[in-house]
């Protein structure tokens, strides 16, 4: 059994007035409802205001039983005081719907959006996206010709985005393209750090609360950040400007003044009043970096400025106002200081509602590979001068790069030092494997003082980057035993003490020896190093 369709709508004041015979010559909307063939009207509930267009109404509910017999139709009274107050038309029919009986498992509702002023049918649209009405947009357009009888044309419009697949597919699109700005074009392969930047774009998209950024220095936080305010720039979300501030660096009496601003004459040498950086980011993206660096004052008035939009300047006594969005990078424990009492514990909850921990570059090897291609990228474009790896230089700087051996400590600045100096130094637009050894051996020294990092790389030289990282890491700690070991007996007891108990052979110095020969060492060679060192 087919449900019945029940279209609910505005009496067109305008639209649907006509008198005498003349009237069948105008399209009026709400009468051609009942005109349709493929369209069949069981129900209309008709809303107007009766103190004024009853009679009108009553002509319209006589001209559709005569285009429509089977055509039932309701008359509501529904006064608005001003049917153009978005806050009231919104509340009267949002009221009207709570009350209505909806039977959505007998019959089929649509809201019928060609009549009524053009409040009500956004009324309309936001009560049928919310669900508030249970049914789809119903849109007639009247026909090209005025021709008697004609009931021109209808569209049915559900709000269920995910039925569209055009509209569907432009969403993922638009989506993939803000994550691939929030990752500056680089096609990210580490998952836990992919899934975050999905977060981070919902976020960013969805919400204007504080964002804390954690992370070790160099990890991209500030890169980032200014990715979050391309995007929202780009949605049209911050009129405002990107300001950013790196409070380690806000000492004494002028942090607050830099952040805060400060009047005339507020301190020794303020010869004239200065905004400070919360007002120059209203409307705008705050970011501040190494926010637990700052002061206790500092900490206090920031607080207020984020819960009530409102500050004192230095020396005033007049507030001023800034609406900014923030975002705050750090690479300490902010809870660690919040216990040792470095740090409020209301600002952090304030903050707290979207933490994300950027991960070291070292923690996303898979990324390594990618990341030096944006790099060259990056450098070929300022300097006018296209460099690349020849294919064996290039396979030896990664395997170094992505080896236990490269610490990364400042991270992806680091790595685009790195880079710099290799293809400044580079020869004919090549970089060759003379100044990937180079720049290995500058990278050790840096990372480590000058010894070297990895003690296999001692023993087998660039033989070990031949290696599968699985056995390079394995082996490496192997041979760090063996080097602190007396004996290679004493090796072989630490080294396979869980599996010996199991075993009725407990012969650990031949397997130690053989695991070592395995990749071409014996033990007299990993002694040798003990006894250089």
């Amino acid at each position: 059994m087919s449900k019945r369709q029940v279209v609910f709508g505005m009496l067109g004041t305008q639209l649907d007035a006509g008198s005498g015979p003349g009237r069948w010559e105008k399209w009026r909307p709400s009468v051609a409802l009942g005109m349709h063939e493929d369209f069949q009207l069981d129900r209309l509930e008709l809303l107007l205001d009766e103190r004024r267009f009853g009679k009108l109404a009553r002509l319209v509910s006589d001209d559709l039983a005569l285009v429509s017999p089977e055509s039932q139709v309701r008359l509501h009274d529904n006064y608005l005081v001003d049917p153009w107050e978005f806050e009231g038309v919104y509340a009267r029919l949002h009221d009207f719907l709570a009350e209505y009986p909806f039977r959505p498992d007998e019959e089929d509702y649509y809201v019928h959006i060609t009549t009524g002023t053009h409040v009500t049918q956004i009324c309309w649209f936001l009560l049928t996206e919310s669900r508030h009405f249970p049914g789809r947009l119903l849109q007639t357009s009247p026909p090209r010709k005025q021709i008697s009888g004609d009931a021109g044309s209808y569209a049915v419009i559900d709000l269920d985005l995910s039925r569209y697949d055009h509209i569907a597919q432009r969403f993922a699109q638009q989506q993939l393209q803000d994550r691939d700005l929030l990752k500056s074009g680089i096609a990210t392969r580490n998952p836990a750090f992919n899934r975050m930047i999905e977060q981070i774009e919902t976020v960013a998209t969805r919400s204007r609360a504080p964002m804390l950024l954690m992370g070790p220095t160099g990890a991209g936080k500030s890169q980032l950040a200014k990715r979050v305010f391309e995007l929202k720039k780009n949605k049209h979300q911050l009129p405002g400007r990107f300001v950013e501030v790196n409070c380690a660096t806000l000492r004494g009496d002028g942090a607050m003044s830099t952040l805060f601003g400060h009047t005339k004459g507020a301190y020794t040498g303020a010869s004239s009043d200065r905004a400070g950086l919360l007002r120059s980011a209203d409307k705008g993206l705050l970011f501040l970096d190494e926010i637990g660096e700052l002061g206790a004052d500092e900490q206090a008035m920031l607080l207020r400025a984020l819960e009530e939009k409102r500050f004192l300047p230095v020396g005033s006594d007049r507030e001023v106002e800034s609406d900014f969005q923030l975002i705050a990078g750090t690479n300490r424990d902010l809870q660690d200081d919040v216990r040792q009492g470095r740090f409020r514990e209301d600002l952090l909850a304030r903050l707290n509602l979207w933490t994300y921990q950027l991960p070291g570059l070292a923690e996303r090897s898979e990324d390594i590979e990618p990341n030096l291609e944006f790099e060259l990228e990056r450098w070929s474009r300022d300097q006018h001068e296209r460099v690349r790896f020849n294919v064996e230089a290039r396979a030896r700087y990664l395997a170094f790069a992505t080896s236990t051996e490269a610490t990364w400590r400042g991270n992806f600045r680091d790595l685009g030092a790195s880079i710099v100096r290799m293809a400044t130094l580079s020869m004919a637009g090549r970089i060759r494997t003379d100044e990937v050894d180079a720049e290995i051996g500058r990278l050790r020294r840096q990372w480590h003082g000058g010894a070297e990092a990895s003690p296999l790389t001692a023993l087998m030289g660039d033989a070990a980057m031949e290696l599968d990282r699985f056995d390079r890491v394995q082996l490496e700690d192997v041979v760090r035993v063996c080097l602190r070991s007396r004996s290679l007996s004493a090796a072989g007891r630490e080294l396979f003490a869980v599996s010996r108990t199991q075993r009725a052979s407990t012969n650990d110095a031949d397997r130690l020896r053989k695991y070592l020969a395995k990749f071409g060492l014996d033990w007299e060679q990993v002694r040798g190093r003990a006894a250089e060192e």
